[in-house]
């Protein structure tokens, strides 16, 4: 375990630095839910020829036992690990708004080797051997809680598959949680309206059922249960 000292050094040291302020960059994405498996079966088919790889993810979820960072500051401390920890990301999201199917949350991400992550996911107080990373900085700055106390809260394995579809980048999501598999459409976009209008047709020219999400999949994972469709 880490002593107190270097406890109190890596807050003091990752605070210090934190009073640099920076612009979040701001993720827009389209999400639309699918009902179950045979729409998404047939998306998949119809999007076929546009298919340029598929990723196996598994995404665990970091905070306090008191949940601090979800409750107070609205945000999600994430590691994913993509197609058998070839690569490992560790992410920040906050101040989630999704309405209509369009998605925008504030978004910063810090690649780790895949080997100290799987060590951080194992315990978390490791957290504390990232070097400059502007994630855990603003963990720790900005929402003040410290990686000493930062536990894994679990989470969830998602297969996506991606497909370049009129120069867009589509990914289609089968995420399974321990409570049901949701299945989703996403594209990320900075014209998101256009490019919702253009989702929502294909959708709909080959009858596939779709609604807008209503929930971030952070959010299904916290609930315990599948969102009810449309």
């Amino acid at each position: 375990m880490m002593s107190p000292w270097i406890k109190n050094l890596r807050r003091l040291s990752f605070s210090s630095s934190s009073q640099i302020t920076h612009k979040i960059p701001m993720e827009i994405e389209i999400k639309l839910r699918l009902p179950d498996s045979a729409a998404h079966q047939k998306l998949s088919d119809i999007l076929s020829p546009y298919h340029t790889k598929t990723h196996l993810q598994q995404n665990l979820f970091f905070d306090t036992p008191q949940l601090t960072l979800a409750t107070t500051h609205l945000a999600a401390l994430r590691l994913r690990f993509y197609d058998l920890d070839t690569q490992s990301i560790l992410s920040l999201k906050s101040k989630p708004k999704l309405s209509n199917g369009i998605s925008r949350i504030e978004e910063i991400e810090h690649p780790l080797d895949p080997t100290l992550a799987r060590a951080c996911a194992a315990e978390p107080w490791r957290f504390s051997a990232v070097q400059g990373s502007g994630v855990l900085e603003r963990v720790v700055g900005e929402f003040g809680v410290g990686l000493d106390e930062l536990v894994c809260l679990g989470g969830f394995r998602n297969v996506r598959a991606v497909y370049i579809w009129n120069g867009l980048k589509v990914e289609l999501d089968e995420s399974e949680y321990e409570f049901g598999v949701c299945y989703e459409v996403e594209c990320e976009s900075d014209r998101p309206e256009e490019v919702k209008v253009m989702l929502e047709e294909l959708l709909e020219r080959n009858g596939i059922r779709f609604c807008y999400s209503k929930m971030s999949k952070f959010a299904v994972f916290r609930s315990g249960k599948l969102p009810e469709f449309g």
